[in-house]
């Protein structure tokens, strides 16, 4: 016998509709939330990165605007503006074998009054550390622990190659007073002052950076 083809009317077609899709295999197949959620993030990026889309050159500009100010903040927390990192890596307490915190200014001063009392030999010594203090305040050279007057001289000289001589001559006055038990003279002293005064107004062409670090003492 030949079957009588169907000929369903619209609301009992759309009731097989439901019932064929309410079967295991086509609820299977459905897409989770999941897969919906990945599919609308995939339209997005791709909507970002489509021909002509003027979307994508703003939200592209910003994102490399955030990421140029992190990461300026980032290495400014982490290394600090690059000359205090430097000095505060290598800045220390200790002046020619002594542990002092003075600034130049303040061994200046202290130099002026041993002068005043007659005490040459304070007044050498204190000239000589505010005039190596002077030129590590101006990143000129740098103070490590162990500089020796000599190696602090020889750097000097290095940026400012007119005062070699007086820098050598400085040193070794100092290590003189310092190290050998020797008595300061006012000439010495004023030697000192002249120096200091001529260092004061240099202007080095280009700042010691030294490949080495100066030993201090």
């Amino acid at each position: 016998m030949t079957s009588i083809p169907v000929d369903p009317d619209a609301p009992q077609a759309h009731d097989w509709l439901v019932q064929e899709l309410a079967k295991p295999e086509y609820q299977a197949a459905k897409p989770t939330w999941f897969d919906l959620a990945s599919k609308a993030v995939q339209d997005w990026l791709s909507s970002l990165f489509s021909a002509g889309s003027g979307t994508f050159s703003g939200v592209l500009l910003i994102v490399i605007l955030v990421l140029a100010v992190a990461l300026l903040v980032i290495a400014f927390v982490v290394f600090g503006l690059p000359r205090i990192n430097r000095r505060s890596g290598l800045r220390t307490d200790a002046l020619f074998g002594a542990q002092d915190t003075r600034d130049a200014a303040t061994l200046r001063d202290s130099a002026e009054r041993a002068a005043r009392a007659g005490d040459w030999t304070l007044a050498v010594e204190e000239r000589f550390r505010a005039i190596a203090q002077s030129l590590d305040e101006r990143t000129i050279v740098m103070l490590t622990p162990g500089t020796t007057a000599n190696d602090f001289a020889a750097r000097a000289a290095t940026a400012v190659a007119a005062e070699r001589q007086r820098l050598m001559n400085a040193a070794r006055t100092f290590d003189g007073v310092r190290y050998l038990g020797r008595s300061a003279s006012p000439d010495q002293y004023g030697e000192l002052v002249a120096l200091d005064t001529a260092l004061q107004a240099a202007r080095p062409g280009a700042l010691a950076e030294p490949s080495e670090r100066v030993n201090a003492g």
